[in-house]
């Protein structure tokens, strides 16, 4: 965090100053802040969240011996810590990060960019990240801190030396983007898809659309809105972006990507392979992260860091030193003989789809594919259907073996059966340590390994049980 005095950092969360030891309001404050007291270090502040399972007022004092300097709070405890009283905790972080990056952007050059989508935020994340490192100090939300907590968490990572802010926004109904976004009012703002991930929430796709648009809606006048031109819904919202005297620049694979565009896509199974033009000027890329789908996530990365003036080689060649997006996302383990992907962080029916036409593609002749699937979360009345589908798509995609795990997705192992898949090509199984002891004894050399659920499911812990038997 940039440097405030406590004086300043009361103002900007509207609390109460309850002074300990030795500080006065003059003293300054540049720790990292957070909500979970592990990983509080010296000079840093706690922010008391109250929680469903537990309070994080119960855990101040553990917070102050990990060398906590202040403590913001909605009620005090009994600490040898100064703390800030306010009505709520959640709202103070969100306000003390607008201050932040407000004071950032007066002290310095700060660019910010919003990222959101129904899939790929967090590949793209850190696909930009790894471009922008090169250029200047870069901040970037760990894993997938999209949240009301874990986006104003990232911005407090902002020094004044930071360069970059890479901002993720995940949206739990609407309005939420809008709130987040309007933090940071992004200089550039990305939308990737619109999609059914989460469509439960927000009554469908048209509502989806509109909690995506939120993010062209906040950005600062005379921005960048960065859209994939092969999605309409997406596209649409270049009127938005008009609204906000914000240019457009379109990233795509088809003839309404004017500005980044990529052709000649090859998918292997060490990675994907194809041409990209930039503004004119094309050059070959090897992206090292599995999945065809990967490449849209890498042109929407590749046009707003061309955007924000980093050239097109230098992109291109940082792009390509990325291996995995990030843990338990189309994650390579296991070893020659039985490769698993671990892709079971997230998913949707976008995603699935994508990671199952990833596992058909990348498959050799003499190789097996096999499919273990788990539940898709937050679809709501669409649930049913949706994973209907994705067990008919696996039967047509010609999937060897489907390993559905979990009672929530038991759907599609019954759709893959009523769609042809009789002799044992479709097995179901309750436990995760059921479906890993019928892997165990079932994967053989030549296997080739999917392991996809949303991250309620819990598979991405089958997935890495399977990378460290087959290793």
């Amino acid at each position: 965090m940039i440097p405030l005095n406590i004086a300043e950092i009361a103002h900007a969360v509207s609390g109460e100053v309850h002074l300990a030891g030795d500080d006065t309001l003059d003293t300054v404050i540049s720790g990292t802040v957070d909500t979970d007291s592990r990983l509080i270090d010296a000079g840093g502040v706690f922010v008391a969240k109250p929680g469903e399972e537990t309070d994080g007022h119960l855990f101040v004092d553990a917070a102050v011996e990990r060398g906590a300097v202040l403590a913001i709070v909605e009620r005090r405890v009994p600490a040898a810590v100064t703390q800030i009283v306010v009505a709520d905790a959640v709202a103070a972080l969100a306000d003390l990060a607008r201050d932040v990056v407000r004071r950032a952007r007066a002290a310095g050059d700060l660019q910010v960019v919003g990222i959101t989508g129904s899939n790929g935020k967090t590949t793209t994340k850190n696909l930009l990240a790894r471009i922008l490192e090169g250029e200047g100090e870069t901040v970037a939300p760990r894993a997938s801190f999209n949240n009301e907590v874990g986006a104003p968490l990232t911005m407090l990572r902002v020094t004044a030396a930071t360069k970059y802010l890479v901002s993720e926004f995940g949206a739990s109904g609407p309005g939420a983007i809008a709130r987040l976004a309007g933090l940071v009012d992004p200089d550039v703002s990305i939308v990737l898809m619109v999609g059914m991930a989460h469509a439960g929430g927000f009554g469908g796709i048209e509502g989806t659309f509109h909690a995506k648009s939120e993010l062209v809606k906040a950005l600062r006048e005379g921005g960048v809105a960065v859209l994939n031109a092969d999605d309409a819904r997406v596209a649409a919202m270049a009127a938005l972006a008009a609204e906000r005297g914000a240019t457009v620049r379109w990233f795509g694979r088809g003839p309404g990507a004017t500005d980044v565009r990529a052709d000649d896509v090859v998918v292997t199974a060490s990675g994907t392979s194809f041409t990209v033009t930039v503004d004119g000027v094309s050059l070959p890329l090897r992206l090292r992260v599995l999945g065809e789908h990967h490449v849209m996530n890498a042109l929407a990365a590749l046009t707003a860091a061309t955007t924000l003036g980093v050239s097109p080689a230098d992109a291109v060649a940082r792009l390509e030193t990325v291996e995995i997006a990030e843990r338990w996302r189309m994650q390579p383990l296991g070893s020659d003989r039985v490769r698993i992907i671990n892709d079971a962080y997230n998913a949707s029916p976008d995603s699935m789809a994508a990671a199952l036409r990833t596992l058909a593609q990348i498959t050799g002749p003499g190789e097996r594919t096999v499919a273990v699937l788990g539940a898709m979360s937050e679809l709501g009345e669409y649930s049913e259907e949706e994973h209907d589908r994705i067990g008919l798509l696996a039967v047509r995609l010609g999937i060897q073996r489907i390993v559905v795990v979990g009672d929530d997705a038991r759907r599609m192992y019954l759709e893959a059966v009523a769609q042809g898949s009789w002799d044992n090509e479709a097995v179901f199984f309750s436990t995760a340590d059921e479906a890993f002891t019928y892997l165990q004894g079932e994967l053989r050399d030549g296997d080739r390994v999917l392991v996809k659920s949303s991250n309620s499911a819990g598979l991405r812990f089958l997935g890495d049980r399977l990378g460290e038997s087959f290793s």
